[in-house]
């Protein structure tokens, strides 16, 4: 993705997430003013608990607006730190290869038979599988 790519995205992204929050803060207050409870038809306690409920209801259509406005924001990110997870996990995988890689080589005269057979098909086994899975990673990472 291009530099200015990413700016632009992120600025639209900025400013969809404040209009959001704006709106849903904006209706918020609206709604709470609207909600009135006749003095004559409940008793205190049920009218504190109904404006309760109602700042209750604003508050959550608020955190929802701010929470899609944020993830909204995030979007971008959520690309690139998948492809940063994915490259990193396949150095972690490599580790196993580059320690057992010396015991592999060490141990190559006894693969039929011999002193060390179990060492080097152990050897070769832990290698071929996290050689699989580093290599799988970086694939996946380039693929995104």
């Amino acid at each position: 993705m291009k530099p200015q790519s990413i700016g632009r995205a992120l600025g639209i992204g900025l400013r969809v997430a404040g209009r959001i929050a704006g709106e849903h803060l904006a209706a918020g207050t609206q709604a709470a003013a609207s909600q009135t409870v006749p003095a004559v038809q409940a008793s205190d306690a049920e009218a504190r608990a109904a404006q309760g409920r109602a700042v209750g209801q604003v508050a959550g259509k608020t955190t929802r607006g701010v929470a899609r406005g944020i993830g909204g924001f995030l979007r971008p990110f959520r690309r690139v730190g998948g492809i940063i997870w994915l490259e990193v996990a396949g150095v972690f995988f490599f580790l196993p290869v580059v320690v057992f890689g010396p015991t592999l080589w060490k141990t190559r005269m006894s693969w039929a038979q011999g002193p060390d057979h179990g060492k080097f098909l152990l050897a070769a086994g832990i290698v071929l599988l996290f050689l699989y899975l580093s290599a799988t990673s970086f694939l996946r990472a380039r693929r995104r």
